[in-house]
């Protein structure tokens, strides 16, 4: 049977890593460092996946450009306080990419962390030779926008038609819309099933792993 897709593009955190309730709190230990509304746990978790200035300015609306800054000083300063490593990542990660390489597949990341944050995270669980291309949210405009994935779909040169988005986001899940490509939602990160349903991927998995069975 011909396979569908070529190039799979997968979000990072809540998709291929468990990070997710420490992004959480280091967004809420920021906000309370700052004298800011600390965010309820779902809250912050909505705006995992957006570039780190645009999570700033939904989770705390009309503060100032000096506080924004020294809210996110504060976050990435938490954050990186914590080294990655390869126990971070879902739980057959590795296998699933090496599986998924050995099949002849494009695999690429569409994130919104930055690029140092990437670096590092990709360098700490050992997955940094598995991505053919990568894009952050401080290369490009932020998701939902379309723009990582109209960037990666030209750098490999690969029809629209035979790529699909891979995240545990409402954000990848639009994002995917935005550009025009075929999604797969996965529960095991940001948001709920019934939350990424409503934006009609192709499957909606309990976990990233489970994507081998469904190619």
């Amino acid at each position: 049977m011909a396979r569908r897709f070529d190039l799979i593009i997968f979000d990072w955190d809540g998709t291929l890593v468990d990070s997710i309730d420490w992004i959480v709190y280091c967004l809420q230990k920021a906000a309370g460092e700052y004298g800011c509304n600390v965010p309820e746990k779902q809250a912050a978790k909505d705006i995992i996946g957006l570039s780190i200035q645009r999570a700033m300015e939904t989770l705390f609306p009309g503060i100032d450009q000096k506080t924004q800054e020294q809210l996110i000083a504060c976050y990435s300063k938490q954050f990186f306080s914590k080294q990655i490593t390869e126990d971070d990542l879902f739980t057959g990660v590795s296998e699933m990419l090496v599986n998924l390489k050995q099949m002849g597949y494009f695999v690429a990341i569409a994130t919104g962390k930055s690029r140092v944050g990437l670096d590092r995270a990709m360098k700490g669980t050992g997955l940094s030779d598995f991505f053919h291309v990568t894009r952050c949210a401080d290369q490009t405009a932020s998701k939902p926008q379309p723009a990582m994935l109209e960037e990666i779909i030209k750098e490999m040169a690969v029809c629209k038609e035979r790529v699909v988005m891979v995240g545990d986001s409402v954000h990848d899940m639009q994002m995917a819309i935005n550009a025009g490509i075929a999604s797969i939602a996965v529960s095991c990160g940001a948001h709920s099933s019934e939350q990424l349903q409503q934006y009609n991927p192709l499957f909606n998995l309990q976990q990233t792993t489970e994507l081998l069975d469904s190619l």
